[in-house]
């Protein structure tokens, strides 16, 4: 069974910076895409931006320019550094990855990290 788990969120001033970390634990597995997704209360659950094993990387329109995704492969770690956030970035920030198991190939999803953006 594979998990994910994030860290990194909290409050933050507008203009201001925040980074997260999610790492996926478990055995037999291989990640093909990792990422990360954001809720706000009353929304849908939206993109923010994911990066594939073989580099690719795609962003949310609202998110481009702001933040960066990354990871570190032999970790099964991904981050999301935030920059300039805004108050509309407040929202439970979601850790996602599609993993290849020895079976089959599933989507995980972590608990969730609270980003509050806020003077």
């Amino acid at each position: 069974q594979v998990q994910l788990e994030e860290s990194g969120g909290g409050l933050v001033q507008p203009g201001g910076s925040l980074r997260l970390s999610c790492v996926a634990s478990g055995s037999g597995f291989s990640i093909r895409t990792m990422g990360w997704y954001r809720q706000a209360p009353g929304k849908e659950r939206e993109l923010v931006a994911t990066s594939t094993s073989g580099g690719s990387t795609n962003y949310g329109d609202s998110v481009k320019g702001r933040f960066t995704i990354s990871g570190d492969n032999a970790k099964n770690m991904v981050y999301l550094q935030m920059n300039s956030l805004k108050p509309e970035d407040t929202a439970v920030y979601y850790c996602y990855a599609r993993i290849r198991g020895m079976f089959r190939t599933a989507d995980y999803w972590g608990q969730g990290t609270q980003v509050t953006v806020s003077s």
